[in-house]
């Protein structure tokens, strides 16, 4: 995709902007990274963002999981997950998490797998607010996705646009911009000179 592509597609959403609402997810956009061989900034993806929405904070919807660590009873986050946090804290989106779980595996080489699944968070937010929105924009490639965007299209008529990572992208969502319930997949790929965070650093 081309750059006048991009800016053309951006200007489209940009016209609703104060009836957009972005989706962010966060725990699946991190995979993405090991394909991209770059890393998406959080600051660099709210300079995107902000073409999309403005305003209203909760139409920004950051959603990812808090890791407190192994055990159960800890209340401080990793370094990691404090550093997420405070990102997107500062550049205005609206924080949406709980907390990872730690499941026991011996197949794994630390004894355990991290598991936080925020698919069911994110289709109630966009139902519950439905009244808030005509466009939506969804930063996932999880085709868990495709029935809530089946049902606020076919009931609410909402149009959305998925940015995805080449590799990362379920069946489920390219069989929705086939019948067009995805009015657009954009690949951020095509993005990165606009959200690879160490694009412009030394």
């Amino acid at each position: 995709m081309t750059k006048n592509e991009i800016t053309k597609i951006i200007e489209d959403i940009e016209e609703t902007r104060d009836r957009n609402i972005v989706i962010i997810d966060f725990s699946n956009m991190v995979h993405w990274q090991d394909n991209l061989r770059w890393k998406i900034g959080i600051k660099e993806l709210k300079n995107l963002v902000q073409h999309f929405t403005y305003g209203k904070k909760f139409l920004r919807r950051f959603y990812y999981g808090q890791d407190y660590g192994e055990k159960d009873n800890c209340t401080t986050l990793t370094p990691w997950s404090e550093a997420i946090t405070f990102k997107v804290k500062i550049n205005n989106f609206e924080l949406c998490s709980k907390r990872v779980k730690y499941i026991k595996d011996k197949n794994y080489k630390d004894g355990f797998v991290k598991k936080c699944d925020l698919d069911v968070e994110m289709a109630v937010d966009l139902i519950k607010e439905k009244e808030n929105y005509d466009k939506i924009i969804i930063f996932s490639g999880d085709g868990d996705l495709s029935y809530v965007l089946r049902y606020l299209k076919e009931e609410h008529d909402k149009i959305t646009y998925v940015f995805v990572a080449r590799n990362h992208l379920g069946r489920e969502l390219v069989d929705c911009e086939k019948d067009k319930v995805v009015k657009k997949i954009l690949f951020v790929e095509d993005f990165e000179y606009r959200l690879n965070k160490d694009r412009f650093r030394a």
